[in-house]
């Protein structure tokens, strides 16, 4: 399998990273275009699986499954490009917010086995949460063969394109305030005495547990979160607070706003 990658930045280069490995072992080639050729160079050097090509246009010639890893404004641009050279019968996957699959469909044909799939950042630690959706023309096999890329960098789940826009308010955009609610416990720990490298352990790993009995227990989250709060304890205290504060309204609004977002940009 030839897999072509235009774009390595954060979430092309976390796939394409993640990937390399399994691609060695399985005589797979990865093939990479992007504008910087330090990133290219970099990239060729420190994966054997992985080489270079000189413009997204032979790159597109030479792959099987093509990775679109470049910003949204930059499709318009690209697609027109790449057009007449992509190989025939090749799988196209884009991960840019508010492309829709209908617009990559209006430059490269109707024809054309286009894949879209929203990652999120944790991919580059290879613990990502990818949705992905596909057009008529992917069968289940092809679909497995991208899956098989997806799965190497975290999990992945087929959802309906019309539920990007709500992947995007759920796990695209909520590592951002992940990151804001452990921030908040370092700076209160710090408050409170703690180094904030110490602080910074305590907190992450506390999330990061929290969310493994999350996925790997059948007890649900708010059933979770009554067996913390002993009664008249100190965590039913915090709870309490939080509620009071509007903790869960204020999460469910950030939401909306970046599906609202989401929506506006697919216009």
């Amino acid at each position: 399998m030839k897999i072509g990658f235009i774009g390595a930045g954060n979430m092309g280069g976390a796939l394409l990273k993640g990937y390399a490995p399994a691609a060695q072992k399985k005589g797979d080639v990865i093939f990479v275009y992007d504008q910087k050729e330090a990133i290219r160079s970099s990239l060729e050097k420190s994966f054997p699986a992985v080489a270079a090509c000189g413009s997204q246009q032979e790159l597109a010639e030479q792959s099987d499954i093509l990775v679109l890893g470049v910003k949204p404004n930059v499709f318009a641009e690209l697609l027109p490009q790449i057009a007449e050279h992509v190989k025939q019968g090749s799988i196209i996957v884009s991960m840019a917010a508010g492309i829709r699959i209908s617009f990559i469909e209006g430059f490269l044909g109707a024809d054309k086995k286009i894949i879209r799939i929203m990652p999120n950042l944790p991919a580059q630690v290879g613990e990502a949460m990818i949705a992905a959706c596909r057009n008529n023309n992917v069968s289940d096999e092809a679909f497995k063969s991208v899956f098989q890329i997806l799965e190497a960098v975290g999990k992945a789940e087929e959802v309906t394109e019309d539920l990007i826009h709500c992947v995007i308010g759920v796990s695209g955009s909520s590592p951002a305030y992940t990151y804001m609610y452990i921030d908040a416990l370092i700076q209160a720990a710090v408050d409170n005495g703690m180094e904030e490298d110490k602080a910074k352990i305590f907190a992450a790993q506390s999330v990061l547990g929290a969310a493994k009995m999350v996925l790997e227990n059948d007890i649900s989250v708010e059933q979770l979160r009554i067996n913390v709060c002993s009664p008249g304890g100190t965590t039913i205290e915090a709870v309490n607070t939080l509620f009071e504060n509007g903790f869960q309204d204020n999460v469910k609004a950030g939401f909306q706003a970046a599906v609202d977002k989401s929506k506006l940009m697919s216009k």
